[in-house]
């Protein structure tokens, strides 16, 4: 299994508290979603977000094929950090952690998810049309976000953004 890394950084402007209810409300995932992807919350939605909550989603991600996405929130500090881990889905592996810290100019907002495709090597051959894909979603919400907290661009902090392998 070959682990993939993808790393993003934005700055956001606004308090912790209300830029984590934004994100602890899993509702709002439809909102920072490109509608291509045609994003439809089944279950799971109905609380804001804790440890051990089951998300399930359906997605039209690659070639306009729907498919279930189900993700578990595996960790939460409130105010600092929470990890979705998907449970059934397109990937072999899912882990992404989402972290919240201040810093000048209002919260740093970071994004590092570990994934996995399945069928490992059969599936590396379209691994980079995946990373294209990926990257656009990524790209989406860092503009969607920007425009709800009239956040600042990427910041460029260790090169993040670049495409990494482990």
């Amino acid at each position: 299994m070959k682990l993939q890394r993808l790393e993003r950084q934005q700055i956001l402007k606004g308090n912790i508290s209300e830029i984590w209810a934004f994100f602890a409300d899993p509702a709002n995932l439809e909102k920072i979603t490109p509608e291509w992807m045609h994003f439809d919350i089944r279950s799971g939605h109905e609380k804001p977000m804790f440890q051990g909550q089951i998300l399930e989603y359906r997605i039209k991600a690659i070639a306009g094929i729907p498919m279930t996405w189900v993700t578990e929130i595996t960790h939460v500090k409130e105010g600092e950090y929470f990890v979705d881990e998907q449970r059934f889905g397109p990937y072999r592996l899912w882990h992404h952690l989402h972290r919240f810290s201040p810093c000048d100019g209002g919260i740093l907002m970071e994004d590092c998810i570990h994934y996995a495709l399945p069928m490992d090597p059969f599936s590396r051959p379209v691994h980079p049309f995946i990373r294209k894909k990926l990257e656009a979603v990524f790209y989406y919400r860092k503009k969607a976000i920007q425009k709800i907290f009239l956040s600042s661009e990427d910041i460029p902090i260790k090169n993040l953004g670049l495409s990494t392998a482990l």
